[in-house]
């Protein structure tokens, strides 16, 4: 599997709902934890609780620290000899993006597993929290989500009256998925001022066809560079498609737009300057 399908399915999968589960009481803190997705692992740091972190998943090179620390897997298969020798007290798991066999392998091992729910923006905050309580970080988490949280309205607060323009977002072209209103990459669209034209869609992250997005006729195109520069190669066949005709096919930092962690504010500042573009670019066409 190529490391760009690998961190889109990652992606999608995050973004599974359920509830966050509680595996001990509130007041327990953790001092060994291995950490089974890169998101993860940089919310563990952000709360200032990496010296905790004693395994991490395959692909956490955020921030630099995390490539010193003994990889026990990814998110969809764990090495358990190697988990076995690290002796962690705690393992954080996507919420539904570690499959719920290897979970349940693992409470059967006698691990505490916590699954932290990353679907929209507002659950990376809540996600800090409770990174916090569980590593004895609360104080700090806090201040993390806070910061976080303003960083965002500021974005947003910066971008009111932006004129809306539809936008596509590629999660992987073949096969070719996209997000629903529900996703924070939607959310993300959206504070930029943006309207997904998937958003309407029932799944969280779903199938489209061709024929559908060129029916839909976005004014922008997005998607990540893990993608490549070929990325939109497949769409120049449908010149007509507005994003093609205004030229706003737009590629935003992989690591940061896949993971749900507080980067996710340097992504959108990052989309809402491609949209900017994208307005430019169609006024430009039509001679505004």
């Amino acid at each position: 599997m190529s490391r760009a399908l690998a961190l889109a399915m990652l992606a999608v999968a995050m973004c599974a709902c359920q509830d966050v589960e509680r595996s001990q009481a509130e007041s327990e803190v953790y001092r060994r934890v291995v950490t089974l997705a890169p998101n993860l692992t940089e919310l563990v740091f952000a709360v200032g609780a990496g010296d905790a972190v004693v395994g991490v998943s395959a692909w956490s090179d955020y921030p630099p620290q995390a490539l010193e620390i003994t990889v026990v897997g990814d998110a969809f298969t764990v090495d358990q000899e190697q988990l076995a020798l690290l002796q962690p007290d705690l393992l954080l798991v996507w919420e539904s993006g570690t499959p719920e066999h290897a979970i349940d392998e693992l409470r059967k091992s006698g691990y505490v597993v916590e699954s932290i729910r990353t679907r929209g923006l507002d659950d990376v905050a809540s996600a800090l929290h409770r990174i916090g309580e569980l590593t004895g970080r609360s104080a700090e988490a806090a201040k993390v989500a806070a910061d976080y949280r303003q960083a965002l309205d500021d974005l947003r607060d910066s971008q009111r009256g932006r004129s809306p323009i539809r936008v596509f977002y590629q999660v992987s072209a073949k096969p070719l998925y996209t997000v629903n209103n529900e996703h924070y990459v939607s959310e993300l669209i959206e504070l930029c001022g943006g309207e997904n034209v998937f958003a309407d869609l029932d799944e969280l992250a779903p199938g489209v066809s061709v024929e559908a997005v060129v029916d839909r006729n976005p004014e922008v195109m997005l998607a990540s560079t893990d993608a490549g520069d070929d990325a939109f190669d497949e769409w120049q066949r449908w010149p007509a498609v507005a994003a093609n005709l205004y030229g706003n096919l737009f590629l935003l930092p992989a690591d940061e737009i896949a993971r749900a962690s507080p980067r996710l504010v340097l992504a959108g500042g990052a989309m809402c300057l491609a949209l900017q573009q994208g307005r430019f670019n169609r006024d430009a066409f039509s001679g505004h």
